[in-house]
């Protein structure tokens, strides 16, 4: 029998538990109330503070709270998050920067007496939020920055307390994360929380997956071509669908690969509300008639509060107005007046019922040719496959999800996930550590995948 340190590696693994991570929003706030529903969930991450307020930052929901309802997790606060650039950008700048933040962030971890910290910079080196208005040439600087930044944290808190990081999906938008830039990134954090989502976003021009099997196993295998080491990443799961205006669905008989309406201006980047995320929530996810509720006298509206607005438009967050954000960007049609863009909500019922499977690249979709909109999102059934087809065999570490409450319909994606974490590695059809499987690019990896030894209860040999 022949018995290689890979091998070695496979077997210590199968025996640790995976990590299962979740970030707890505060705009999605319902949380599981009973133990079963919360699962294997591990590490709470409380999102967001500011990166430049970092010090002073409160959670809505207190901490105690959260570690009465998750006793046995680690606790952890995000820092940062879409959009919040300016903090990270302005501490990168110099070294008395860079030593403030980490000073503010331990403060912020002292005070809160919680577990450790989640850098969510998105992203050093360019295409945040804020791209057009600072080009990515204006921040190369922050490519070498990124290191220090997180070096300094970790001395900061210390060894003791955890240090995450998340980390973009799309390849192009891995600027900081380079053969260069890796070896000094990964030494600093615990888990690396891959946003294996998002894959296609308001920034492309035709539809596809967000979150297939296929496109979040090219994101591993992105971060293991630069050295990131399996045990530390989680991959990154999406409670929410995603929708987005196509220019014309007449003429083609597939609905990948059609053109979208422009989801962003091309000069400002700002968002044109032609595209959308619609989580798995109640108010998305059950059926209900506007008919049974009341009008509202205190400017909310929706199935979430239980009125309709008595003019104007009922917007996505559940506020009566006339403005183009009320108006548009998954507007409740039936709870208001004036509604521009296609019936979302009606057009996700259809996609629910209707949607199709995609086995070759393993996500789920549907074309609303009546309503102009195309649907990506993932199911229970894919979230298997990606246990089966990548966390297992690639040795992950474990798997995140953003968010908690965006699960609140049925907590079904979070049992799943619960399920497969506790099924462990190596079991179920088509699961294990294939060492052997030419997919695997053991030489980016920094493994010899031709060195295939034969263990019992190692596949691939």
């Amino acid at each position: 029998m022949r018995f290689t340190l890979f091998s070695l590696g496979a077997l210590l693994f199968a025996a640790v538990q995976a990590r299962s991570v979740i970030y707890a929003d505060e705009w999605h706030p319902t949380h599981p109330k009973t133990m079963a529903r919360r699962g294997a969930i591990d590490h709470v991450i409380v999102a967001f503070a500011m990166a430049n307020n970092t010090a002073t930052f409160q959670p809505k929901v207190p901490i105690t709270d959260l570690r009465s309802e998750f006793p046995n997790a680690k606790i952890m606060i995000a820092v940062g998050g879409w959009g919040d650039t300016i903090g990270f950008s302005q501490a990168a700048k110099s070294n008395a920067g860079i030593q403030k933040l980490a000073a503010d962030i331990k403060t912020m971890i002292d005070n809160n007496k919680v577990d450790g910290v989640d850098i969510d910079w998105e992203y050093p080196g360019g295409n945040g939020a804020d791209y057009k208005e600072t080009p990515n040439s204006a921040k190369t600087d922050e490519v070498a920055a990124f290191p220090k930044v997180l070096a300094a944290i970790r001395k900061a808190i210390g060894p003791e307390k955890l240090l995450s990081i998340a980390v973009p999906g799309k390849k192009v938008d891995m600027i900081a994360y380079t053969e260069e830039t890796g070896p000094k990134i990964w030494p600093s954090v615990d888990y690396i929380n891959l946003m294996a989502y998002d894959l296609m976003n308001r920034r492309d021009t035709k539809t596809a997956h967000h979150t297939s099997v296929q496109g979040a196993k090219e994101v591993v295998k992105n971060y293991l071509a630069i050295g990131a080491p399996p045990s530390k990443m989680n991959l990154g799961f999406a409670f929410y669908a995603k929708y987005f205006q196509v220019a014309s669905s007449g003429a083609s008989s597939s609905a990948l690969g059609v053109p979208i309406v422009q989801a962003e201006d091309p000069i400002t980047g700002k968002d044109t509300l032609t595209s959308g995320a619609w989580t798995f929530e109640p108010a998305h996810m059950n059926t209900v008639s506007s008919s049974q509720f009341t009008f509202s006298y205190d400017g909310t509206c929706g199935p979430s509060n239980g009125t309709k607005c008595s003019s104007g438009c009922c917007s996505n967050a559940g506020y009566c107005g006339v403005s183009p954000e009320h108006c548009g960007g998954g507007c409740w049609h039936a709870f208001g007046t004036g509604c521009t863009d296609p019936d979302v909500a009606g057009s996700w019922q259809l996609a629910a019922a209707n949607g199709v499977a995609d086995t070759v690249a393993g996500g789920q979709y549907y074309l609303d040719r009546a309503n102009g909109l195309f649907w990506t999102w993932d199911t229970p059934a894919f979230i298997t496959q990606k246990f089966e087809q990548i966390v297992r065999k690639y040795k992950l570490g474990g798997a995140m999800a953003w968010s908690l409450g965006e699960d609140s319909a049925d907590w079904s994606h979070i049992k799943k996930i619960s399920e497969e974490l506790n099924r462990g590695p190596g079991s179920g059809s088509g699961s294990g550590y294939d060492v052997c499987d030419d997919d695997y690019d053991g030489e980016d990896a920094g493994y010899d995948d031709g060195a295939c030894g034969c263990v019992d209860g190692v596949s691939g040999c």
